[in-house]
């Protein structure tokens, strides 16, 4: 039972009771006057009085408990509204920092394409493969058991770039991003020359390392994708470090 309600039944039943307290009293007083034959026929008027106190009663009730409802919905709707608009607020807030946020991650991902996406790598020297040197022919007298065993030693020629294995150097960009250039450079693993001096073209032989032809993408996933460039070097000697500049626009 609501509040409303139960404020209304108290109010109906105080005021019932007050009625039937004048009730009692009007039927007191109406035997009393009925003992005197002068005043039988006006007998009835108290009735008559006490049921419009009734009827009185019963509406006012009635009235306070739809005046009770109706404050008390009146409050509800206010708070109802009072929340729809901070959710309103809220969310209007919310999409004016997610506007923001992506305006700063786009403005942050152009100074970077502006700057490029470093990716290094560092190649050891190429280890020739190893061959089967031919069997020794045997020079002891005739008839002997023994057996001339093949040996097996490196190759004296060095690596090959087919011998080589390619390394693959890949960039992460946005995948809106459109590339603009890659910058290649190759220097020695133990050199500390600037890397504008070492840069190369792709294809270009630079001490027995060279970058592909053409650098390739390939998706990453739904906001990013990589562009890679192959890279090889066979020297026996030094090792490598292999550099790639990827600049784009967004």
């Amino acid at each position: 039972m609501s509040d409303g309600v139960l404020a209304a039944i108290i109010a109906a039943s105080a005021t019932v009771f007050a009625a039937l307290l004048q009730l009692k009293a009007s039927f007191a007083h109406a035997a009393a006057r009925a003992r005197t034959p002068n005043v039988r026929g006006k007998s009835r008027l108290p009735q008559l009085v006490i049921a419009a106190m009734l009827v009185g009663a019963g509406v006012c009730g009635f009235a306070l408990a739809q005046w009770i409802a109706d404050h008390r919905r009146a409050a509800q709707d206010l708070v109802t509204a009072e929340l729809r608009a901070r959710i309103e607020q809220m969310s209007r807030t919310e999409s004016r920092l997610t506007g923001a946020y992506n305006e700063i991650e786009t403005s942050v991902l152009r100074n970077i394409g502006l700057q490029g996406v470093v990716v290094t790598a560092s190649v050891p020297p190429c280890k020739p493969a190893a061959v089967a040197a031919p069997p020794l022919a045997d020079s002891t007298a005739e008839g002997s058991d023994s057996a001339a065993l093949p040996a097996v030693a490196a190759s004296s020629g060095g690596c090959t770039e087919a011998d080589a294995s390619p390394v693959t150097l890949c960039a992460t960009i946005p995948a809106a991003a459109t590339v603009n250039d890659v910058e290649l450079y190759v220097r020695a693993a133990d050199s500390d020359a600037p890397w504008i001096a070492n840069r190369v073209t792709p294809g270009q032989e630079a001490a027995q390392a060279r970058f592909a032809d053409e650098p390739f993408e390939t998706p990453d996933d739904a906001t990013a994708k990589q562009v890679c460039e192959r890279f090889v070097q066979w020297s026996t000697e030094h090792g490598r470090v292999a550099r790639v500049v990827v600049r784009y626009t967004l």
